[in-house]
């Protein structure tokens, strides 16, 4: 079904009328999917034409994008794409900033601690003392990340659990805005055995003291990145300090593409977003900025690695990660963030009359709302 952009704007604006909890009819679903698909297909072009103007792109056995210097393109992305995919850790409930793009957006102050000397891993509970026991009866993955909010909050509890998982032979990266990091605390986690630190630069739209505290971790991790959502808002303070950045010492940079949860949607209200096979919702500008962002790399022959960590990516991370799982054929953990589909999110995009769908046709007899309705 080709349905126009016309008629999925008024079906649409009905759907989103309804209360949250009414259930579509069958052809009322095959309207929203066609809706979607016919977003996503324009999205996936515009998307290719930027990706043919990028002489050097190159592909991660097809699950991701990038361009740059092959030996540094980073070792956890390789664990969660090739590898037993990321075990991620947490400890704190805390951060010091608040981000728009942030998804515990309006409830940091209402996280639950982890519990007293205890580690989250895998959705499990252990203290510092059980794991060993942890690596003793599981198989070890190719990777772990410490993911979960500001970890330098209380950093010098990370260090001996760092230590642990080093001395197994796991490669371990780590996220961070950047704010907290010193020189002494990036000389213990190099000494504890941290392979990668990662920097949310847009955390602080480039703020000078993150890029020096980058440059000061490059001292002593081997290798130190940027990670970020792709915004307007990075890409337009990114290049106003391009220079400064590209010469901090950084070896990578993901561009994320802004995907958004119950939390943080309405920081976006009104830009046009699109779904990712039924999965992720994302403004479709953060992808065209990385691509962009990734065609000037290219052209200008950065000594890094640029990688674009979009929803394709995130859909092929979640088939590698339940095939090392031993999952079924076609199994993922790959889906919607929404319990219910946030319908109204999708009129600015159906309004939008730059916005062309690319093939449109009458809707098939039955399908029309005064005749379903």
């Amino acid at each position: 079904m080709k349905i126009s952009k016309k008629d999925a704007y008024t079906w649409f604006k009905f759907f989103a009328s309804l209360p949250e909890d009414e259930q579509l009819m069958a052809d009322q679903q095959e309207i929203v999917y066609a809706t979607f698909a016919q977003i996503e297909e324009v999205v996936d072009r515009r998307n290719a034409e930027l990706m043919s103007g990028i002489k050097g792109l190159k592909t991660l056995k097809n699950r991701t994008y990038y361009v740059g210097n092959d030996d540094r393109f980073p070792n956890g992305c390789k664990s969660c794409l090739l590898g037993t995919g990321l075990s991620a850790i947490r400890k704190t409930n805390k951060c010091n900033i608040e981000c728009k793009f942030c998804y515990n957006f309006g409830e940091l102050n209402d996280i639950p601690p982890v519990g007293e000397g205890m580690w989250e891993i895998g959705g499990t509970k252990f203290y510092e003392k059980d794991i060993d026991l942890l690596l003793a009866i599981h198989q070890k993955p190719t990777g772990i990340s410490y993911v979960y909010l500001e970890p330098f909050m209380e950093i010098e509890k990370y260090y001996a659990v760092i230590e642990k998982f080093h001395n197994a032979g796991i490669h371990q990266h780590m996220y961070t805005n950047g704010l907290l990091v010193t020189e002494e605390s990036a000389k213990a986690l190099a000494k504890a055995g941290l392979d990668e630190l990662r920097f949310n630069l847009g955390a602080t739209n480039c703020s000078d003291k993150v890029i020096e505290n980058m440059k000061n971790a490059s001292k002593y991790i081997n290798n130190v990145g940027i990670e970020t959502p792709m915004t307007p808002q990075f890409y337009s303070s990114f290049f106003e300090k391009k220079d400064k950045i590209l010469n901090s010492g950084i070896t990578f940079i993901n561009c994320a593409e802004l995907h958004l949860n119950p939390n943080n949607i309405e920081n976006y209200y009104g830009e046009n977003m699109y779904i990712c096979r039924h999965g992720y919702i994302s403004p479709i500008w953060s992808r065209e900025l990385t691509l962009k962002f990734m065609k000037i790399a290219d052209d200008e022959k950065w000594d890094l690695v640029v990688h674009d960590c979009s929803n394709y990516t995130k859909f092929t991370r979640g088939l590698n990660l339940t095939a090392k799982e031993g999952k079924w054929f076609g199994a993922s953990d790959y889906a919607c963030e929404f319990p219910e589909i946030p319908y109204e999110y999708f009129l600015p995009i159906l309004k939008d009359k730059s916005f062309k769908f690319i093939t449109e046709e009458k809707l098939p007899k039955g399908y029309a709302p005064d005749e379903m309705i």
